[in-house]
């Protein structure tokens, strides 16, 4: 019996709710300061993403003695700072956490549309990736939450170094994106764009991170920096209202799940559709757009529905537009525990507007265009893991990770290049390895024994 998808009403007061379940050990704040723990050795874990500045993040979490779930909220907090243009903290996205001897959950935090048109010329998307990243941290966390805003504070403080990725984001869109005073001064010098090895230094994006470690994530959703978010953001043109963020809720539920010849393989769920097209590419073939093009035509959200579908293997014939960048990636730790996640600003830059002093890149509201596939799957067999999988690459983000399960399950050691771009961690035995597209300048770091 497949769960049914619930969300967790009680983040409407998140900041009153435990960082992690009190079964699981905290490090506390300790994790990033003068009294924290000795650096683990040997073997501690892998991080593959597209940016390696939020790889090396994610990695110094496990090296500290953090969980994949951990290093997961250090890696995608960090991606906001390293990779704006598709990771902004005004988006969302979706994971998909699976822990040996367990079932597989999946966390879909989607962006909601503003409630209002009034003076909205650049409509916007609530930011759902914190309150999405608190969910699964949660349900999985063994460390402060706030602790593990940290190094994207140290990050937007510092100054990061260009990537080619961003760069690349840059230039695609300078010419809208330059439009705004505030995203032109940040994204350029005197008007020519930022280039690969240059510094960006986003001091207002750290003032916020740092508002948010101190007062808690609740605080963007319930409390004063609600007001403050939809106040920027309404002086942006988004028209956010802060009832409008308090109505973001990330939902975690089961994961659609496949079983054959012993290999479990769980992808992420609906109301995240990008799933459902890999899992039914992965079981059939099909083509993974024609099966969320059918999906989204059929309006449902339903998980039961949704796994009813991937068990008769039911694929589609229609076709989607062109979908917006996402960024993806992997994350295992020495205890088995992997993440896979997914992220978007639901169009490159999101609006191409930053919410005034906070810093954040506005994603764009999902009434705008159309949405972004959000894919992500973990192959095991009892308790031993065999891949975590996550892919961007706009249409062919579900086809990539369906075509890297279906390579795992038919034990080959080497991935398919196709048009979407895969972040991948494969295992044997044992030994785990992290694998990146080799079209890309992303970074895989560590290894699992």
């Amino acid at each position: 019996m497949i769960a049914g998808t619930t969300s967790l009403m009680s983040l409407v007061a998140c900041s009153s709710l435990p960082s992690a379940p009190p079964a699981l050990t905290s490090i506390g704040h300790s994790l990033f300061g003068k009294t924290g723990t000795p650096a683990l050795t040997g073997p501690i874990g892998t991080v593959v993403t597209d940016e390696p500045q939020a790889s090396l993040t994610g990695h110094d979490v496990l090296a500290r003695g953090g969980n994949a779930v951990d290093a997961a909220v250090a890696t995608a907090t960090a991606l906001s700072v390293t990779l704006p243009s598709r990771a902004s903290l005004g988006g969302g996205g979706a994971c998909l956490v699976w822990r040996p001897g367990s079932d597989a959950h999946s966390f879909a935090f989607l962006p909601r549309a503003a409630s209002t048109t009034t003076n909205q010329d650049r409509p916007a998307g609530t930011p759902a990736t914190l309150r999405g990243l608190y969910l699964m941290h949660h349900s999985y966390g063994s460390v402060d939450f706030n602790d593990l805003l940290t190094p994207a504070i140290t990050l937007a403080n510092n100054g990061i170094t260009v990537s080619h990725t961003l760069a690349s984001d840059i230039a695609a869109v300078q010419t809208a994106l330059f439009a705004d005073d505030t995203a032109r001064t940040l994204f350029s010098h005197d008007g020519t764009p930022l280039s690969t090895g240059d510094t960006l230094a986003q001091p207002r994006l750290a003032g916020f991170l740092e508002r948010l470690r101190n007062a808690g994530i609740g605080d963007l959703y319930t409390g004063a920096l609600a007001t403050v978010f939809s106040n920027a953001a309404q002086s942006a043109g988004g028209a956010l209202t802060a009832d409008d963020l308090r109505q973001t809720l990330p939902v975690e539920s089961a994961a659609l799940t496949t079983s054959n010849n012993g290999l479990t393989a769980d992808f992420t769920a609906p109301p995240a559709d990008g799933g459902l097209g890999a899992a039914i590419h992965y079981t059939t073939g099909a083509p993974a757009q024609g099966v969320v093009a059918a999906w989204r035509a059929s309006g449902s959200t339903d998980l039961n529905t949704a796994q009813a579908l991937l068990n008769d293997k039911r694929a589609g014939g229609d076709t989607l537009p062109a979908l917006p960048a996402s960024t993806a990636f992997t994350i295992t730790d020495r205890t088995g525990l992997a993440v896979a996640c997914t992220l978007s600003d639901y169009n490159l830059f999101g609006t191409g507007r930053i919410a005034g002093n906070t810093g954040v890149v506005l994603g764009a509201s999902p009434t705008q265009a159309p949405r972004p596939l959000l894919p992500a799957a973990i192959l095991h067999s009892g308790k031993t893991l065999h891949a975590v999988i996550a892919a961007s690459g706009q249409n062919g983000a579900a086809d990539a990770v369906g075509d890297a399960a279906r390579a795992v399950a038919n034990g080959q050691t080497t991935l398919p290049e196709g048009p979407g771009r895969t972040n991948a961690i494969l295992c044997n035995g044992d030994s785990c390895h992290g694998v990146t597209d080799s079209r890309g300048t992303g970074l895989a770091t560590g290894t699992t024994h």
